[in-house]
């Protein structure tokens, strides 16, 4: 199952398949009519305290993955709409931030494939 995760500013491909938004804020200077996403996510993103506690830091990237991992654990319903669109192709996960490396969507990235294994 391709889950992929990408910026949304980026231009938007074929290729990326089913286009999630898996960021609780609509990011900046995107107008809905124009961001090409199949879903909007919000719900699946870290709660407002753990988002703000990590604020983007590599330091405490290890210790976010496992907190938002436990968060992720009461919503079962939503990782199951992933799930089921990776059944069918590529699921692409968007996010806003200018961090590419230290952020939800690439969290979300790994806890699904090690779920989805």
């Amino acid at each position: 199952m391709p889950i992929k995760v990408k910026r949304i500013y980026e231009d938007p491909k074929k290729s990326d398949g089913f286009r999630i938004l898996v960021d609780r804020l609509w990011p900046r200077g995107i107008r809905k009519e124009e961001a090409e996403i199949d879903l909007w996510l919000k719900e699946i993103a870290p709660s407002d305290s753990l988002r703000k506690w990590f604020n983007h830091d590599a330091k405490k990237w290890t210790e976010f993955q496992k907190r938002y991992a436990k968060e992720l654990a009461n919503k079962e319903d939503l990782i199951s709409i992933i799930k089921n669109e990776a059944k069918q192709g590529t699921v692409t996960l968007l996010f806003g931030t200018k961090e590419t490396e230290h952020n939800n969507a690439v969290a979300l990235q790994n806890i699904l494939l090690k779920k989805f294994k």
